[in-house]
Formats: C-alpha cells, structure tokens, sequence
C-alpha cells in the first residue's frame, strides 16, 4: 500500500471495482482530484490499463488486477462497483460470465460493504427498463425486458443485481446508492465496443462506411462522462435515506441517424450512412426522466453534445494515430 505524504489532509479511501475501464476511470480521477485514496480494482476484460496509466505516480493511487466474482478482503470506505461489461459487444462475448459479473459481483460487494460498514453504490443502467412501452422514462418504470433474449444477460444482470442491493439494504440496513446510467460517451471509450458515439466516430476518422441499424430514427440521449461521474459522486454523497434507484443521463434526445450526421459534420468526413437489421430487441426509443436526480442531488449535465463529442473525437483522432480527414 503506497504512503501518503505527512503534510496532505487524509481524506477516505475508496473502492472503485471496474476502476480501469470507461467511465471508471475517470470516477477514479475525479475522486484523487478531491483528495482521496482510490484503490481500483479491474480484471482487465473490457478495461485498460493505459486508462489510468497517468495515475500511477500518484501516491494516493493503487491498482489491483481481481475479478469481483471472487471475493475480496481490503479495508475502505466507500464502494463504487462499476465492474460489468456493458457493450452489447463485449457482454454478448460469454453471457454465462456476464451474469455472473452482475450478480455474484454484487453480493461480492455487497459483502464487503456489510463487513466493513460502509456506503455502497451500484452502476446499474437504463437497460432495467428494456425497450420502453414509457417516455421519458422515470425510476417509476419498471420496465419491458426479454428476460431471455441476447441482451438479457446483461438487461437482467443488471436488475437482479439492484434486487440484490434493495433486500441488502432491507435486510442488513445497508447504506445503498443504486444509479441507472443512461447512454455516456467521452475520451477511454473502447474504440472496438460497438456502441453508436465511438463506433461512428472511429470509422468517420477512418472514411469508412458509418452503418445505421434499422431507419436510423431509433432514439438515444448522451451523456458526457464528465458529468456522469459528478454525478455518481454527488448521489454517493447524499444522506442514508437517499439509496435510489436514480436516473442519470442526458434528457436531450436525437436519433441515430442525427447523431451520425452531427459527427461526419464535425470531422468533416467522406463517409456514408449505409443500413442493416436492428439487432434483436434494441430499444427504439431512450431518454431519461432526470427530475429526481434534478431535486434531490442539484444534478443536470453541463456540457452540450457537439463540446463533448469534439473532445471525443480529438481522443480517438490521438488514439488512432490520424490526421482528421477532411472533405
């Protein structure tokens, strides 16, 4: 364990599980940057470890490579569990370990935070609400998922794993966070996840062919992980009382296709939109109820889409090692 130094104010020591990955681990910046300990735990699947390679110098900073289907013993202070891959990608690739992940995993951590008695929060997603028969959708909502279709390890992974949080906290009294994230984009998104913002960006970078799934007028409302992670920080903040289930997103929605056109106008690309079959059981319509996450934690995203996806795209523009091609 690395020592901090004599002079700086201690502040907690926080877990964050799935520390390396997307949103991970910019939480895990985001929490040094106030002054914590983070030890991040990731089993590398989907994550990276050149995510928070720039974070090893930091003496607050520890990185455990553990898969959280398997127990673990560390003494912190608060939890974040975000391990689960959660491209439709990379959760279709072993199903059986995807469920596993959402729901072992849970009660792993849910463990944990009983033994040591302290607060924990889930990642959840708005995947618990499947492909909704409600717009927008609120917390209320209880949804409309295929409990077993391709999708489903992860849709039902993922509601399982809130049963779990819930009777925990019923049935221990557990301080409990549970957030449903909504669509997130920014920088350390997995250039070959799948998902619609890296997937068009990438191949416009490249000039290459941007597939639309369907008519391409299927709805989505992105959020840029900015200010997703301030909002995790602020919900995990908030009283005992306040456990959630809590939407966290982005409520401007557009459609795929708009997304699209947004992008190759950004890069100034050759690209093209071409079409094929939606996959099985994509929601057609997504945009989060924010009002409780609006009254109850002061929270609503900051950064307008064109801003974030500029930064994005300067991200992947670096990553690929590519001027930004022009018309």
């Amino acid at each position: 364990m690395k020592k901090r130094a004599q002079y700086e104010l201690p502040g907690k020591r926080v877990l964050v599980t799935g520390g390396s990955g997307f949103i991970g681990s910019h939480l895990c910046e985001q929490l040094l940057n106030q002054g914590h300990d983070v030890l991040c735990v990731d089993n590398f699947f989907t994550g990276s470890r050149r995510n928070v390679e720039h974070l090893g110098e930091n003496p607050r900073f520890e990185l455990l490579c553990h898969d959280v289907t398997f127990p673990l013993f560390v003494e912190v202070d608060e939890i974040y569990n975000l391990a689960c891959p959660a491209s439709p990608v990379h959760y279709q690739f072993d199903p059986v370990q995807t469920t596993k992940t959402s729901v072992i995993g849970a009660v792993n951590m849910l463990g944990l935070a009983k033994r040591l008695g302290v607060p924990i929060l889930q990642a959840s997603t708005s995947e618990v609400y499947g492909d909704p028969t409600v717009h927008p959708q609120a917390e209320s909502y209880w949804g409309n998922v295929n409990p077993t279709g391709p999708r489903s390890c992860y849709d039902e992974g993922k509601r399982c794993a809130e049963t779990l949080f819930f009777d925990y906290h019923r049935q221990h009294n557990l301080r409990i966070k549970v957030a449903r994230i909504f669509n997130t984009y920014g920088p350390r998104m997995h250039p070959n996840d799948g998902r619609v913002v890296s997937n068009f960006i990438v191949r416009a970078l490249k000039g290459e062919d941007i597939t639309i799934c369907g008519n391409g007028q299927q709805t989505r409302s992105f959020c840029y992980v900015d200010d997703l992670v301030n909002g995790l920080i602020k919900l995990m903040a908030t009283q005992s009382g306040v456990t959630g289930p809590m939407n966290l997103g982005n409520p401007c929605e557009l459609s795929i296709r708009e997304l699209a056109d947004i992008i190759v106008e950004l890069i100034g690309s050759r690209s093209k939109l071409i079409g094929a079959p939606l996959p099985t059981d994509d929601p057609q319509r997504r945009q989060p109820d924010i009002t409780m996450a609006r009254n109850v934690l002061g929270w609503e995203p900051q950064i307008p889409l064109r801003q974030g996806l500029m930064k994005t795209i300067g991200y992947f523009d670096e990553l690929l090692g590519s001027a930004t091609i022009a018309v």
